[in-house]
């Protein structure tokens, strides 16, 4: 069985191992990696540690036994007793890896809101069903939104007068999370719709990070020194940068839809004239007011949006490959129709009142 994990922001950790299915044990376990780890006879330690571990052990027990079994002073730079755990997870459930696939690019005219929120659910339905390729899709927007999280309260999030009178509309999405406010060329939104074998023997934090950690590499080409910030948030030294999402789909052997959201620019005043953002929401984030929450890349890059936009489809490109794609004829009907029925219907939107 073979596992990788590339640690967000670090090193590349590579294990290899068979299990012996009559005792249920690992066997022949080697870690390997990009990793750098002083003395070199760490690395056997390691080895030595995992072999012999249950095989049903989770991550938390086989990081310990790693870590029981370094040599003391040891040096691990770029990876950690976490990360070979999670690794081994990986090789166990027979993950797969970014490189494993030919990933598709949609990025195509602006739409509405509602139909967005569709065509998440639709192009990651057919990825769970093995009739798509894992996609990126990059959105253009059609019209200001908020876009609050599946569980979110209505009223709680959303001012009424405040979004007809800036003609925002709202919609809900199926991911949970918190509210987004977006305006077509202040934001720069992505999705990206992957096999559920990506993430698999990572924990629900970890796949955010995991999935997160290309965009930051996009960032730092630019100049902008990025970092996950558990549990949704891309940060930078001056703010908040992003937001991310996630909602797993059965069928097939199911998917991942991970959505993140980007501040290029904002108009701070006209977003607290349609949130109502809460002084715990604020407290958590360790700031006193909403608009120093949000970073904007544009004050950050100096680019224009369409650039970074171009930047971060590049630099996706060069690490994992990407084809040019669409969405199917048989995709938009189904979306069309989920966007009338479903994500423009009152009783959705406000089904946590």
């Amino acid at each position: 069985m073979h596992g990788e994990y590339k640690v967000p922001g670090g090193k590349l950790v590579v294990v290899d191992c068979e299990v012996d299915e009559a005792a249920g044990v690992l066997r022949n376990v080697r870690v390997a990696g990009d990793f750098f780890l002083e003395p070199d006879e760490a690395l056997t330690a390691i080895d030595r540690a995992l072999e012999g571990a249950p095989s049903d052990a989770d991550a938390a027990e086989l990081a310990a036994r790693v870590e029981a079994m370094l040599p003391e002073g040891t040096v691990m730079f770029g990876f950690s007793a976490e990360a070979v755990a999670v690794a081994v997870r990986r090789a166990l459930a027979k993950a797969t890896d970014w490189t494993d696939y030919d990933w598709q690019l949609i990025h195509e005219r602006p739409q509405s809101p509602a139909l967005h929120m569709a065509l998440d659910q639709v192009i990651t339905e057919e990825v769970a069903a093995g009739r798509r390729a894992p996609t990126l899709r990059v959105w253009e927007w059609d019209s200001s939104a908020v876009i609050i999280g599946s569980f979110q309260s209505l009223r709680n999030e959303v001012d009424p007068e405040g979004a007809a009178r800036h003609g925002v509309t709202v919609v809900r999405r199926i991911s949970g999370g918190g509210a987004m406010f977006v305006e077509a060329e202040n934001t720069i939104t992505y999705s990206l719709s992957v096999p559920a074998s990506l993430v698999s023997g990572l924990s629900f934090a970890e796949s955010y990070a995991y999935l997160d950690d290309w965009v930051l590499n996009a960032l730092g080409d630019m100049g902008i020194k990025a970092w996950y910030q558990p549990l949704n948030d891309i940060a930078s030294k001056d703010g908040k940068i992003a937001g991310a999402a996630q909602k797993r789909l059965a069928g097939g052997d199911g998917a991942v839809l991970h959505h993140v959201t980007m501040a290029y620019d904002i108009d701070a005043d006209k977003m607290l004239d349609v949130l109502r953002v809460g002084k715990e929401k604020l407290s958590d984030k360790g700031t006193r007011s909403a608009k120093k929450r949000v970073d904007p890349l544009r004050r950050q890059t100096g680019l224009p949006r369409a650039e970074v936009i171009d930047r971060m489809i590049a630099s996706f490109r060069t690490r994992y490959g990407l084809a040019t794609g669409e969405v199917t004829p048989e995709e938009m009907a189904r979306a069309e129709e989920l966007a009338r029925t479903r994500f423009s219907n009152e009783e959705w939107t406000a089904r946590v009142p």
